[in-house]
């Protein structure tokens, strides 16, 4: 494994690099990576917030995001919304991250970000981030296993499935109806669960009961019910079927 030195910013790494770093309390700089940044979110990253709040969907989305649109793009960027006061995270205080177990993907790479062909850089100085000044060392790989990155990677990849042939169709869609359906489908879990029980959802498709039942329990479930909803209205893919409305 090849040995990554602390100031070698930028420099692209396979998940076999080793580098130094290490972040807590008694480092100087501890939270200050937490203030005044753009900590862009995933779907997978609003269900575990929503769910570490204790809140609903629609209210984790309201209180806590700016949504942006993108030119051209159905799906919105979701950010999460910063103190006015202090552009401090707004979950973050001197004692740390009080969603700590929860944190978004981005959280939790830092000081590392991932290429679009996989490979790793880190964005950050040793005079700016003193994590990276310590002794701790460990391959790329074996400290993203212990930031507990695996599911968010796993949803990514999900998600990805939908997103990267939407960009690359560049579908143009001026209906807000089906950027509002996306949406829901994607971030607003709990406005989407109402919409598959309480709606003609599950008399206008076949969905196995194990899933329905599924999806009734576990919020990762009906994200990944949203995904493919989304790739078979959009995208043409063949992963429901249409009820006979005869029978």
């Amino acid at each position: 494994m090849k040995n990554t030195s602390k100031e070698q910013k930028g420099e692209r790494m396979d998940e076999k690099h080793l580098f130094k770093f290490k972040c807590y309390p008694g480092v100087p700089c501890f939270t200050r990576c937490c203030r005044d940044v753009t900590i862009v979110l995933t779907p997978y990253d609003v269900l575990r917030l929503k769910k570490a709040l204790g809140i609903s969907s629609d209210k984790f989305l309201d209180d806590y995001t700016v949504i942006i649109p993108k030119e051209k793009r159905l799906i919105p960027m979701v950010a999460l919304k910063m103190n006015e006061k202090d552009k401090n995270c707004p979950f973050v205080s001197e004692e740390g991250c009080a969603v700590y177990q929860d944190r978004p993907w981005p959280c939790r790479m830092y000081p590392l970000d991932m290429e679009d062909d996989g490979t790793f850089r880190i964005i950050a100085t040793s005079s700016h981030c003193l994590g990276l000044k310590e002794e701790k060392e460990s391959s790329i790989r074996e400290w993203l296993v212990d930031q507990g990155i695996v599911p968010y990677e796993e949803m990514n990849a999900l998600l990805s499935t939908v997103t990267t042939p939407l960009q690359a169709q560049d579908l143009d869609i001026e209906n807000p109806d089906i950027e509002k359906m996306v949406f829901m489908a994607l971030y607003n879990l709990d406005r989407f669960r109402d919409f598959i029980f309480k709606s003609t959802f599950l008399k206008r498709l076949d969905v196995p009961e194990e899933r329905v039942s599924g999806i009734e329990k576990s919020d990762e479930e009906l994200l990944k019910l949203g995904i493919d909803w989304v790739k078979f209205g959009l995208l043409g893919e063949k992963l429901f079927y249409v009820k006979n409305q005869s029978s």
